[in-house]
């Protein structure tokens, strides 16, 4: 074997709906990603556990977002399209990566802090091994790429010390199976059998905040429902958000620099701006020294425009489940074969009889 096979892998939690800045941020780029590369895209239901253990509605989430790739444009006939809990090996090489990884290095993830909060000692422990079980979802298929946003950067670095301590660690015995890859750590050279993943940043991913607070992002988890755009809202709920979205009352500025200090008008121009595929430049030298209830109106019929087909198709989708399940089966199957060969190759390095 001389080099890692290129593979893109991402997975998205099914934890509450799917909205604008999860389409725009991510799911829009998986799309656009499986036009050049092989890609697996897994719903991470196992990883939903540490956000909340007693999930009644996980399996409908987890259908909701293999139908959002779906109807997207994700082709799950050309990739993978799987649910996480369907290949127990994730399980597995998260224990061995357990093993492997440092105590020091999961204290320091910054997410782990912000969401056990200042009584961590209450935290479980699936939160705080959350980037391990992360690094045998991508590292089960020896992925070299990995698409991911501001929030999961610091995970993805973790992927990568995990993958390196490994590969040094059994570098005698990845040798002995003639299943690794030369390659170079620092100046010392290492037979890995891991690739060192790299973050797949194609442009600068939308940052889409709340329509009810622009400096707070868009979330699934907050209360207000106006806040965001869900992907399965109809056109009449989302012109009525947009038309709700909080403002400022001054014009649209001409340049971008007039956007300083208005979080709200910079949000909606940037949606704009994503949903066009233009720039904020661009959409200012159209809309500058207009007023919002001329914007809105606009921006409502753009994200329509574009989101209503996807919403079609999600609730086609959602309304025959036979079919998600059965994509999400065999998509589970096609990966568990994949990573049959990887846990075969993985027990023989580590010494399991």
């Amino acid at each position: 074997m001389n080099q890692f096979q290129p593979l893109v892998f991402s997975g998205v939690q099914p934890t509450g709906n799917l909205h604008l800045g999860n389409y725009l941020g991510a799911i829009r780029k998986f799309v656009a990603l499986q036009e050049k590369n092989d890609c697996i895209y897994c719903v991470v239901d196992m990883h939903a556990l540490t956000a909340q253990l007693v999930h009644d509605e996980l399996k409908e989430q987890t259908r909701s977002i293999a139908a959002a790739f779906i109807a997207s444009g994700i082709d799950p006939t050309k990739h993978i399209v799987f649910n996480q809990s369907k290949v127990a090996a994730h399980a597995e090489l998260a224990w061995i990566f357990n093993c492997v990884a440092r105590m020091g290095w999961m204290n320091r993830m910054t997410q782990f802090k912000d969401k056990a909060g200042k009584d961590a000692e209450k935290a479980s422990l699936g939160l705080l091994a959350y980037p391990s079980l992360m690094a045998a979802d991508i590292l089960l298929y020896r992925a070299t790429h990995v698409p991911v946003g501001d929030d999961q950067k610091q995970h993805l670095e973790l992927t990568r010390d995990i993958a390196q301590k490994f590969n040094i660690d059994f570098t005698a015995q990845i040798r002995k199976t003639g299943k690794g890859v030369d390659i170079k750590v620092g100046d010392e050279p290492v037979h890995a059998y891991f690739p060192m993943v790299e973050p797949l940043i194609d442009g600068p991913a939308p940052r889409v905040m709340s329509l009810r607070d622009g400096t707070k992002k868009m979330s699934k988890s907050d209360p207000s429902d106006l806040s965001r755009i869900n992907l399965m809202d109809d056109s009449e709920t989302i012109a009525k958000k947009i038309k709700k979205a909080k403002t400022d009352p001054d014009g649209l500025p001409g340049e971008t620099d007039g956007l300083a200090g208005r979080p709200e008008a910079d949000n909606l121009v940037g949606i704009y701006a994503a949903l066009s595929d233009r720039s904020k430049a661009d959409v200012l030298k159209e809309f500058g020294g207009q007023q919002f209830s001329t914007f809105k109106p606009a921006l409502a019929d753009l994200a329509v425009a574009v989101l209503a087909p996807i919403n079609a198709e999600m609730r086609r989708l959602m309304a025959a489940t036979d079919h998600i399940d059965t994509i999400l089966k065999e998509g589970g199957d096609r990966a568990a074969a994949r990573a049959a060969v990887t846990m075969a190759e993985v027990r023989d390095i580590v010494g399991f009889l």
